[in-house]
């Protein structure tokens, strides 16, 4: 016989924002139950930042939304993030006492370990008590059913029913399977007549073929790169490797990405038009391969020297031609035969639709009590924090919501 207990709110998935909507509501005294099938909470939290938690990014706001956040509505996270900011984060890090530096780009990172980020969450909901309300937490605990009647959700896990008027659908996404990560979030949404749009692997490596596998002989060769899709541009580091292309470069263009289209990389962005052919004029003796290799690594400068095909000294090469390989090495085209899959995605692209949810609250519109946070709703932000900053503002707008 299946035990009942009753709550003010279930909350499925203890990642980020599962975390933050749980102490946010805790805090303000409802009961809360967080449900979670792994052995424990925020695990992609403990893996994040090469275990040091990026956790936010200080350009992660309501300002910079419609810019650096995927969405089929690029408006719809302004709300979530305006209310609660990185400044915000990071003021309740400081307050635990937790040491961090920023990297480049705006990247907030722990100085010693992620760890401290979950404990930190964790701190947070035991304070819950002091206000009258309560987290408890249900780990190791697959869902069997979910069900909804007479305003109240049922959900039914290792035997055990519980119920509460509000259900938090914090599940993700299914990147990152080997953590469990499933598409659990989407069925549920379907289940009570949400939309959900076409997800993808996002902030993802590419894989290469053809003509282009030559480069993975080149593995773990970084260079930086300016990376272009369409329009879309970024500046970072991309990296080689045995299957093809990743590095920050890349896994930010990736989001932009479809199957079929190709991929442009500056390998030498830093350097002025015209500067293959001002190399002549310094060191005429010298050769395409050593002009390279004044800025590139190599083994890199030799590939691309090779794929050009000049291999006498500049001096007898045409300025014309210099101007064609110029044009080449700030141009150079992929075009991926795919992606590492989910099983390498940072995070996913697309999920529950917007469409069916309150942008201040994320309450389903048609579903009192329904919420969806953090990876499972079709917000995706660029690599560098601005997930996780995504995952804490969605759980607070919605702990703060019922």
């Amino acid at each position: 016989m299946a035990k009942s207990d009753q709550y003010d709110a279930i909350i499925l998935g203890a990642g980020g924002a599962g975390l933050m909507c749980a102490l946010t509501a805790g805090q303000r005294g409802k009961r809360v139950l967080v449900i979670d099938h792994a052995s424990g909470p925020g695990k992609k939290i403990l893996i994040s930042g090469g275990g040091r938690c990026n956790f936010t990014n200080v350009n992660a706001t309501s300002g910079n939304a419609k810019e650096r956040y995927l969405s089929a509505n690029p408006h719809f996270a302004k709300s979530a993030l305006g209310r609660y900011t990185p400044g915000d984060f990071i003021e309740l890090v400081a307050m635990h006492g937790i040491a961090f530096h920023e990297k480049t780009l705006g990247q907030l990172f722990c100085d010693d370990s992620a760890r401290q980020i979950v404990e930190m969450l964790m701190a947070e909901c035991d304070k819950s008590i002091a206000t009258g309300g309560r987290v408890d937490f249900a780990f190791h605990a697959p869902i069997s059913a979910v069900s909804h009647a007479d305003g109240r959700y049922s959900v039914l896990y290792n035997g055990l029913n519980a119920s509460a008027p509000v259900l938090v659908v914090a599940t993700g996404g299914p990147s990152i399977p080997k953590m469990g990560a499933t598409g659990f979030a989407y069925d549920l949404a379907r289940q009570f007549g949400l939309k959900v749009v076409e997800p993808r692997p996002a902030l993802v490596p590419f894989t290469l073929g053809g003509d282009d596998v030559l480069f993975r002989e080149l593995s773990g060769v970084s260079a930086d790169v300016d990376v272009q899709c369409g329009k879309i541009r970024f500046r970072e580091a991309a990296l080689l490797t045995h299957k093809g292309l990743s590095g920050p470069a890349i896994l930010q263009i990736s989001s932009y990405w479809r199957h079929g289209e190709p991929i442009g990389i500056d390998f030498l962005p830093d350097q002025p038009q015209g500067w293959l052919r001002q190399f002549k004029r310094e060191k005429p003796r010298s050769s395409v391969k050593s002009a390279l290799g004044s800025a590139l690594s190599a083994r890199l400068a030799d590939i691309l020297a090779d794929q050009i095909g000049e291999a006498c000294n500049l001096a007898d090469i045409p300025d014309r031609r210099l101007e064609e390989a110029e044009n080449r090495l700030s141009a150079w085209q992929f075009t991926p035969n795919g992606t590492e899959g989910y099983a390498k995605a940072e995070v996913t692209l697309g999920g529950i639709s917007t469409d069916g949810l309150s942008q201040k609250t994320m309450e389903a519109k048609t579903v009192p009590g329904l919420y969806c946070i953090g990876e499972a709703v079709d917000v995706t932000g660029w690599l560098g924090g601005y997930n996780f900053q995504w995952a804490w503002a969605s759980g607070v707008a919605a702990g703060l919501a019922f």
